[in-house]
């Protein structure tokens, strides 16, 4: 049986697991891709290809129809890859984490009908978006 433990030990080791964070990960931290996925809405017909093939990063968003990357860390690379390469308009790129927000707000701005919609009934996108 060991003997006792000294609590003053837990004060000298220190605070960062080795391993950890080295400051060359993305920017959202951990291990995720250099690259984050982005889909161009006003470009997306929703066709839905993309969430069928990768599910757990895109879905149909349910007031305008279309697309919209829900997760960054859903799918596997080669999976957003594979969805990127089914979408028939082109409108799903790779893009710099640190230009998401600036897409964002680009995308709120942006006057996009519905689809889907009868045109009386269209409603115009009101900010800011959920």
């Amino acid at each position: 049986m060991a003997g006792p433990v000294d609590p003053s030990l837990a004060f000298q080791a220190s605070a960062r697991a080795p391993g950890g964070p080295s400051g060359s990960e993305p920017l959202l931290g951990g291990a995720l891709r250099q690259k984050a996925v982005w889909v161009d809405e006003a470009v997306c017909i929703g066709c839905r290809y993309c969430t069928h093939v990768a599910s757990l990063t895109f879905l149909v968003e349910p007031l305008w129809g279309r697309s919209r990357a829900l997760r960054q860390d859903g799918d596997s690379t080669e999976l957003i890859q594979e969805a990127i390469d089914t979408c028939p308009v082109d409108c799903i790129h790779w893009v710099a984490y640190e230009q998401l927000p600036g897409l964002e707000a680009q995308l709120a701005s942006q006057q996009i009908q519905p689809l889907g919609l009868p045109s009386p009934a269209r409603v115009k996108r009101t900010l800011p978006r959920p």
